[in-house]
């Protein structure tokens, strides 16, 4: 792993695959870093042709922390978002595409394949947006447009993900698998060692809780998109489960008919599940495959 200068901050990143290949950059969801992306698929995309490259968000990970802005100022600025009032927030949606746009300067790549899951979604489409010369395609799983209260968690999800994760690492992993079992899906058997394992992995790397409510502040301002979304001419594939409790199957479908020609492929008894090859995910690379090599440079 390394350390890459992007606009103004330190990005951590992995790439796998030959440097000449194609570049594909996977973005997490929020608070998820960039471990989120099973290194299986990872490197299954990079043996199919492509160079594979996955980091950590901002205030995430080992990328640069945004420190700053106590919890409690965080949690009055999200009351007063929800109740529609304006507030300033440490930085955007749109800080975080240039974040992205900045690290491949670093690497010296001029287009990439771009592919979000969930908040990484909704950078990916934003990255359509402002750089429509340096995407080769755009892949938006589990995510939408960016109208918050039209696609909204079913209750129970939206409490189980407001509730801070416990400190302690025996007490963090029983949360984090609780609410990896609660949005999971109902399709398939729930890998209790796979999700276990994960979160004990991100606890070892990386404990800093605070991060996730500065994410969701850049969430919650983030700007409805669908007008914007239906001039972009980037080929496009929106993936979504029937089955998911945090981002509902109409904000993919809304995604999906916004960007003009998109290909949208509903998951039966998916979930708003992590990248695991050994579930859904193996079919969701077989569909990015197909998409990338259907549109290289």
């Amino acid at each position: 792993m390394a350390k890459a200068k992007s606009n103004d901050i330190e990005i951590e990143y992995e790439t796998f695959g030959d440097s000449s290949s194609p570049a594909v950059v996977l973005i997490a969801g929020l608070g998820v870093q960039m471990v989120g992306w099973d290194i299986r698929f990872c490197k299954k995309m990079a043996d199919s042709g492509y160079y594979v490259i996955r980091f950590d968000n901002r205030d995430s990970g080992l990328s640069t922390q945004c420190n700053g802005m106590s919890i409690e100022e965080i949690t009055k600025k999200m009351f007063s978002l929800f109740v529609g009032k304006p507030e300033p927030v440490p930085y955007s949606i749109d800080d975080m595409v240039d974040d992205v746009a900045g690290l491949l300067d670093f690497l010296n790549i001029s287009k990439a394949h771009i592919c979000g899951i969930s908040m990484g979604g909704f950078i990916a489409q934003t990255f359509a947006i402002n750089y429509p010369k340096r995407i080769l395609t755009l892949t938006s799983i589990y995510s939408h447009i960016g109208d918050n209260l039209a696609f909204q968690p079913t209750q129970e999800a939206a409490e189980a993900m407001l509730t801070p994760a416990p400190c302690d690492r025996s007490g963090y992993i029983e949360h984090m698998t609780n609410l990896f079992r609660l949005s999971y899906g109902s399709g398939l058997p729930f890998d209790e060692k796979f999700h276990r394992d994960f979160a004990a992995n991100s606890y070892d790397r990386s404990f800093y809780p605070d991060s996730i409510a500065r994410q969701y502040l850049a969430i919650l301002t983030q700007n409805n998109r669908s007008s914007y979304l239906k001039n972009i001419t980037t080929p496009s594939l929106v993936i979504h489960g029937n089955d998911d409790p945090l981002v509902p199957l109409s904000g993919g479908k809304a995604t999906a008919e916004s960007i003009p020609k998109s290909k949208f492929k509903i998951i039966e008894g998916m979930g708003h599940a992590m990248p695991n090859i050994d579930n859904w995910w193996s079919d969701i690379l077989n569909l990015m495959l197909e998409h990338q090599d259907s549109h290289k440079d």
